[in-house]
């Protein structure tokens, strides 16, 4: 290696040495092989002693006197004599010593030795230490006239005696230290310091108890100083920030005075960092050093990486200097340096280390030459780097294939943790899975991970349409960085495949059923059959008169042809085009993955069908004896007469709300009632007698509706009434006979109520919409006859409410009786009077009330009510005969069963309404 002179390095172990005046030989070891390193760049002692041969031990470092002797190395020690004892990027111990160091022997300022020993031991007692002894020789020649040195602990100066002639710019400043210096004793060197709190005078056995060494050799006189001691002060020189101390150094003898300028100046920062560099900066000129600026001239800058000076530093760095700065810039990552991984408040990262120098030669017209070196470990702060959890997964392969990383070699992975079972790297291969290390382009490395989709662990949820998602969710455990801290990332894998396969149905019909065969293979495990909203299970079957078998690959569902679930597509004389649809719904979230439909046409010449939206289709046999006259067949209305008939047939079409069709309510259901009639001739009252032979032929149509659901698209048909109570929402018809005594029914009023959401009644809720109130708000009802003659009015008979929409419902608290307002302890009831407006043209038509809670009612409520409309009065016998409630003074209440009937009676629901708490705003407004 070749530095500013010429530079000759000596490296030899010492295996016999005798220490002075302990009177007995201590036998020294030979260190093993590849244990220490030096070298001596820029007149410094460099030693490495290699981490793997330290690893668990403990150490300490003497230094061996030229005169002899042995002292121990302690950190006081190293600041003021010249050492440094540190770790490098990787671990290994470090010792740094200057050649004018405490210690070392000096031969005419060219040949330089230091002796060392190392003591090893596996325990705190270094008694029975292992040691080995180490001498080092530096050769180092030719000087500078001036050498200053920036350690990491300490700054140097040494100097020539021969000292260039004093500038005319500082004869000033000399003059005003010859009181001073005449004061100075004979033959002792002395030292005035140009401290921030004045000039300080003081002897060099004083400075070296303040932390300072001076000394003098041949030809040179050096000054040592730690950092922030009491006499430096700090500067900022273009942007960095400086440790300054100002001295002159002093002798007298008779016949000679020596003045010499030991100042020093030595950067403190310069650093700084991003994600992917650190930036060096180093003042190029420093005022303290150069007095006279436009003088300097900058002769050469090289830099080194652990004391390696580096010959072709643009390869890896970029070196940039001008007038101002010297800037070195580092990429996080760079060859010379080291990244170590480790953990931060529970977060992986990395930190990078780097051991620079910078040698900065120059030259002024006040010391000719000075070298300037500067040694700079850097570390940077902690650097996040989270690692990324990789899916390769191939869903054809049916197993996870998981790249964890990425990471620098220095970490491990300890255990996988798989649904909260902790497995080491080895215990995962005995389960199954595969775990192994990966290495990346750039060289880090990850760990992969396989666990089949099959493996009990891996979670499993059907989705979408014919996907299953496969979730692995795993923990992975690491050792970090050379102090192996902990670390733990979870994880969770998701990979979707499209392997299940849907059923397929195969529908087919005979007379008087449609038939679905559906595959069960994996039938209940994903899904589920509805007809309609009805799941698909006995009960249904039952009730609906279907029979369902079912075998090992399929089941058999017959349905006949009129029953409930049945969509009547075309309706026609003697022809039936039916369907039946069977809906696959997800088990979980009932939501619909398919629709299975058989569709058949059947001739046929009797049957009703109840449309959902209050159209009854009727084909009616009518054989009787003698036969009649088809086309004077009727229903209630006689204007209502068969759309097409034949001499045994007649094919009817009407909606419940004409063709004087009437309804009842009974138990659940809301029964719609009509009736097809034949009424024979009878002899007149006058004119002349005749004789006939036509029957008296009755047939009453029945149509069965839940209340609790809206109009159902079911049918059935029977000759007779069904034992007990008619079936749930089947169409029957049966001869007139069979229904005598049946209670007297109520014709259907077209009736809608509708939520206001204030008193104006001005914007109402849409009927789909969630209407939410607050428990203190009240509720504004408007009820509307639709479709009527304009002298009708409405009246509210009994209101109430529930928290169902179930007209039978027990839990209930009344609004109105008998048309007035009630209040109870619940609630508050209030009638608003109804004008012509936009929407109102008849205001008879209209019912508007207010409900206001008394106590808080909270969740889902409905508003029940039963109704009458009353047309206009009728005379019978001389008594006018109204309906209405008993809060009309000049009406008489009807009851249903009397004579002459002039009222209609109906039923409305609304709702729900959403009762919550109060904002807290509101609260406040009411306690205030």
């Amino acid at each position: 290696m070749e530095t500013a002179g010429r530079l000759l390095c000596r490296v030899s172990l010492l295996l016999l040495w005798l220490q002075p005046g302990l009177g007995r030989t201590r036998v020294a070891q030979a260190a093993p092989p590849g244990f220490i390193e030096s070298s001596c760049p820029s007149r410094i002692f460099w030693v490495k002693l290699d981490k793997r041969f330290l690893q668990g031990k403990f150490f300490s470092l003497e230094l061996m006197d030229p005169s002899g002797g042995t002292v121990l190395l302690d950190e006081k020690l190293a600041a003021r004599c010249g050492y440094v004892l540190s770790e490098d990027v990787w671990g290994n111990t470090i010792f740094r010593a200057s050649v004018l160091g405490c210690h070392v022997a000096n031969k005419a300022d060219e040949l330089f030795s230091l002796t060392i020993n190392i003591k090893v031991s596996s325990s705190p007692d270094m008694r029975q230490a292992a040691t080995y002894t180490y001498p080092m020789y530096c050769t180092y020649t030719p000087w500078a006239p001036r050498e200053i040195v920036c350690e990491e602990n300490y700054m140097e100066v040494s100097v020539k005696s021969d000292v260039p002639a004093i500038s005319d710019d500082d004869t000033a400043t000399w003059m005003s230290a010859l009181p001073e210096v005449q004061k100075v004793e004979y033959q002792v060197w002395q030292l005035i310091f140009l401290s921030p709190s004045g000039r300080k005078k003081i002897m060099v056995s004083d400075a070296a108890k303040l932390g300072y060494s001076f000394n003098n050799t041949l030809a040179r006189v050096f000054l040592r100083a730690p950092y922030s001691t009491n006499e430096s002060k700090l500067a900022v020189v273009n942007g960095v920030s400086m440790n300054i101390v100002s001295s002159t150094s002093m002798y007298k003898q008779r016949w000679l005075l020596l003045l010499i300028d030991t100042t020093v100046s030595c950067p403190i920062d310069g650093t700084s960092f991003t994600d992917t560099a650190i930036t060096w900066t180093v003042p190029s000129i420093i005022p303290t050093l150069v007095p006279r600026e436009p003088t300097f001239v900058s002769k050469n800058i090289s830099v080194g990486v652990d004391g390696q000076r580096i010959m072709h530093p643009e390869q890896t760095y970029i070196l940039e200097h001008n007038k101002t700065h010297i800037q070195m810039t580092i990429p996080i990552g760079a060859t010379g340096g080291r990244l170590k991984s480790t953990v931060a408040n529970g977060v992986h990262g990395v930190i990078y280390s780097i051991n620079l120098f910078l040698e900065h030669t120059w030259t002024d017209v006040d010391w000719h030459m000075t070298k300037y070196t500067v040694i700079k470990p850097i570390t940077t702060p902690f650097m996040p780097r989270i690692p990324t959890v990789i899916n390769n997964t191939l869903p054809e392969k049916r197993t996870f294939d998981v790249a964890f990383g990425s990471f620098l070699p220095d970490v491990s992975l300890v255990t996988i943790t798989i649904e909260n079972v902790p497995l080491s790297p080895r215990e995962a291969e005995r389960h199954g899975y595969k775990v192994y290390e990966i290495t990346f382009p750039n060289g880090t490395k990850g760990f992969n991970l396989e666990v089949p989709f099959d493996d009990p662990t891996v979670l499993k949820e059907y989705v979408n349409r014919n996907e299953t998602k496969y979730t692995l969710r795993v923990n992975y455990t690491l050792d970090v960085g050379p102090e192996m801290k902990p670390y733990n990332h979870p994880a969770e894998i998701e990979c979707v495949v499209a392997d299940i396969e849907l059923p397929e149905a195969v529908g087919y019909c005979d007379k008087e059923n449609l038939y679905l065969a559906v595959p069960v293979s994996a039938l209940y495990q994903y899904w589920n059959l509805y007809v309609g909203n009805k799941l698909l299970n006995q009960q249904t079957v039952l009730s609906n008169r279907y029979l369902l078998t079912t075998n090992s690959t399929h089941l058999v569902l017959q349905v006949p042809l009129f029953t409930m679930g049945i969509i009547y597509e075309e309706v026609s004389f003697q022809r039936l085009k039916t369907r039946f649809d069977l809906a696959l719904r997800k088990a979980n979230t009932l939501e619909t993955i398919k629709i299975f439909s058989v569709s058949c046409n059947f001739n046929s010449s009797e049957f009703i069908v109840c449309y959902p939206n209050g159209t009854v289709t009727v084909s009616a046999p009518m054989k009787t004896i003698p036969s009649i006259d088809m086309g004077k067949i009727k229903l209630k209305d006689s204007t209502c007469k068969p759309k097409e008939f034949n001499e045994e047939q007649a094919f009817f079409q009407f909606h419940v709300s004409t063709c004087g069709t009437s309804l009842k309510f009974e138990g659940d259901h809301i029964i719609y009632e009509n009736e097809i009639s034949y009424e024979k001739e009878i002899l007149p009252a006058w004119g002349p007698p005749k004789i006939t032979r036509d029957p008296d032929y009755r047939l009453t149509v029945l149509c069965y509706y839940p209340t609790k659901e809206r109009l159902m698209h079911i049918a059935m048909v029977s000759d007779l009434p069904t034992n007990g109570s008619p079936r749930f929402g089947y169409g029957t018809m049966m001869v007139r006979s069979s229904v005598a005594g049946h209670r007297r029914t109520r014709q259907v009023l077209n009736i809608i109520t509708r939520v206001s959401k204030d008193e104006s009644f001005m914007e109402l809720y849409e009927p789909n919409l969630t209407i939410v109130k607050s428990s203190l708000e009240p509720m504004f009802f408007e009820v509307e006859l639709k479709d009527e003659e304009p002298n009708v009015e409405l009246h509210l008979n009994n209101c109430w409410m529930t928290w169902s929409s179930d007209f039978k419902s027990t839990s209930q608290w009344n609004i109105t009786v008998d048309g007035c307002g009630n209040e109870n302890n619940k609630c508050v009831t209030e009638f608003y009077p109804v004008s012509v407006s936009r929407r109102v043209k008849h205001p008879t038509h209209f019912k508007r009330l207010a409900v206001r809670m008394l106590i808080p009612l909270l969740g889902q409520v409905h508003l029940h009510c039963t109704v009458t409309v009353c047309s206009p009065p009728k005379v019978s016998s001389g008594n006018i005969w109204t309906c209405g409630g008993r809060c009309d003074p000049n009406r008489k209440r009807m009851d249903q069963h009397s004579e002459p009937y002039s009222g209609l009676h109906g039923y409305v629901l609304a709702g729900p309404v959403w009762i919550v708490h109060p904002q807290p705003t509101e609260e406040k407004n009411i306690h205030d």
